[in-house]
């Protein structure tokens, strides 16, 4: 893979990551139609670049949570509520890791069709005039959470988007969409570096050299791009909701299935 379609790949992992609009079915599209032939398993291994976007905005976050967890009951109910959330989606993830990666993500038209029927899905939610309960992350119960990771595990679907059905699962459950959008931050955490591990683990002896330098090109880019969308992203969503996602994803999506139909 030459270096300018790893900073390619980079780009659209660190700029669609944290968006509703599915970073693993964008980089299968670009794959398909660039034809790039990057393995699923540069697809995850470059998520580290995003992982650690995330965890540099949210390091005084995280530290606050470190020091307080020993003595604030509500900040171990917090922590207890993300790993819960964590915890479907690490089972599910692991036991069909196998189908996901051999089967799921070499599926353009699976893509195609998941970012079409979520981005309607996700406008209709945006537009669904509900009274939030939950204000503050930290309130969210921890059964709530739970509820919120089985609607994760959805986004082993290629197209489905981690985020996307994160937020929707959230909000669904009673919290407000721009605390939906940073409790999906905070799942991220886990769920992004469980996977990474796993992934990693399963699939070290296919990573040669050449791969190795993509990989190393694909995480900085992904990663510099990746702290400018989890730093603007929450106030974006609070001034625009997610209706522009939606319609990004209906729009990409149908554009994949024409080309496909047309193509082949």
């Amino acid at each position: 893979m030459s270096m300018l379609y790893a900073v390619l790949l980079g780009i659209i992992e660190g700029v669609t990551e944290f968006l509703p609009v599915s970073s693993t079915g964008h980089l299968i599209l670009a794959d398909r139609f660039l034809g790039l032939n990057s393995s699923g398993t540069f697809k995850i291994l470059i998520q580290l670049g995003a992982i650690l976007a995330i965890v540099t905005v949210y390091a005084a976050k995280l530290l606050q949570l470190l020091f307080d967890v020993p003595h604030d009951k509500r900040t171990q109910k917090f922590v207890l509520a993300v790993l819960l959330a964590f915890l479907p989606a690490a089972v599910i993830g692991a036991t069909f890791h196998k189908v996901v990666k051999s089967i799921l993500l070499e599926s353009p038209m699976v893509v195609c069709i998941s970012l079409i029927v979520g981005g309607i899905i996700l406008l209709m939610v945006d537009r669904w005039r509900h009274e939030p309960v939950y204000h503050d992350v930290m309130d969210i119960p921890p059964l709530k959470a739970l509820a919120i990771g089985c609607f994760q595990c959805l986004a082993l679907v290629p197209g489905v988007s981690r985020s996307g059905s994160t937020i929707v699962g959230a909000m669904l459950l009673g919290v407000d969409k721009v605390r939906a959008a940073e409790f999906s931050f905070f799942l991220a955490m886990p769920t992004m570096t469980g996977a990474f591990v796993y992934d990693l683990y399963k699939s070290h002896s296919e990573i040669t050299a050449s791969m190795g330098q993509g990989i190393v090109i694909g995480f900085v880019v992904s990663f510099i791009v990746g702290v400018f969308v989890v730093k603007y992203l929450l106030d974006f969503v609070g001034r625009h909701g997610f209706a522009p996602f939606a319609w990004w994803r209906i729009i990409v999506g149908g554009l994949g299935v024409g080309a496909l139909l047309v193509a082949g």
